[in-house]
């Protein structure tokens, strides 16, 4: 067998790790928080390709399935897939869903995961200054509060059976509403540039369960209103759509007959809706 040079070896390496399903990179904004990515080969090529932030629930392990469900749709649209980890007890104190509400300890979610997009579009030569972003459960909490924060960030927003919702609620504060937004996250709460991002909601009509999502009094995310969007993901997720249709907000509501809480049933519907986003905005 041939014997690689020192550039053979380094090319095929970067091959192997860099490209394709890649390798997991720790952040180097916060290095306790990682990422894995699809680069689909137009990157290698040198083109220019969009980006699907996928970001995953409470088990963390979604991160996979979700850079591997979206490989295909990134190779056939040209989409990079980036899906960031962030690890659960990240602080040492068995916490499990800090990410979902952005801040947690001296860790700003939002912020670091902007700070990943950019040091990858940095490494792969791309323009991602803005993103699409997609979450289910845990992660739809984040796409949810993600996309009322940094509207700005964003071409497109699927948010998918979120367990608690986050309303563009001037009445109240933060995490229930956006009334502290400015004082909280040192940006006002922006409706004209939310207005204009397409957003996708999704969620099964079978997912009813509510024991992990009823917030009780002194429970570490209580806070009046909690509970008041519905009983189940799909009260929750639908009072969420008439809040942001409210706010002037174009919506796809997706209620998938017959799924439960099963992300992986739901990817097509997701899909379809960022393929045909994709269309409107490489032919404006």
């Amino acid at each position: 067998m041939e014997e690689l040079g020192t550039s053979g070896a380094a090319a095929r390496a970067q091959s192997i790790y860099d490209y394709g399903e890649t390798a997991i990179f720790a952040s180097t904004a916060d290095p306790r928080l990682h990422m894995l990515l699809y680069v689909p080969p137009a990157v290698a090529e040198g083109r220019k390709v969009d980006l699907l932030v996928a970001v995953h629930g409470t088990g963390r392990t979604s991160a996979f399935e979700f850079r591997d469900g979206f490989a295909e749709f990134g190779l056939y649209n040209d989409c990079a897939i980036l899906c960031p980890i962030f690890p659960m007890n990240v602080l040492g104190d068995g916490t499990r869903s800090g990410y979902k509400y952005m801040e947690e300890g001296d860790i700003r979610y939002d912020r670091v995961l902007i700070s990943m997009v950019d040091e990858m579009a940095a490494k792969y030569g791309q323009d991602w200054s803005e993103f699409a972003i997609f979450g289910y459960s845990g992660g739809g909490h984040f796409s949810n509060r993600f996309t009322i924060l940094h509207p700005e960030k964003l071409w497109a927003a699927s948010i998918g059976a979120p367990g608690s919702v986050t309303l563009p609620d001037p009445d109240r504060d933060w995490w229930v509403g956006t009334r502290d937004l400015k004082e909280r996250f040192g940006k006002p709460f922006a409706a004209a540039a939310l207005a204009r991002v397409p957003v996708h909601m999704v969620v099964g009509d079978a997912d009813l369960e509510s024991w992990e999502i009823t917030h009780k009094e002194g429970s570490r995310y209580w806070m009046e209103g909690a509970n008041d969007a519905g009983q189940t993901r799909p009260e929750r997720l639908k009072t969420l759509a008439d809040a942001f249709r409210g706010a002037g907000v174009d919506v796809t509501f997706d209620l998938v007959a017959g799924v439960s809480h099963d992300r992986i049933k739901v990817l097509g519907h997701v899909k379809k809706f960022l393929t045909g986003v994709l269309a409107k905005r490489r032919a404006a």
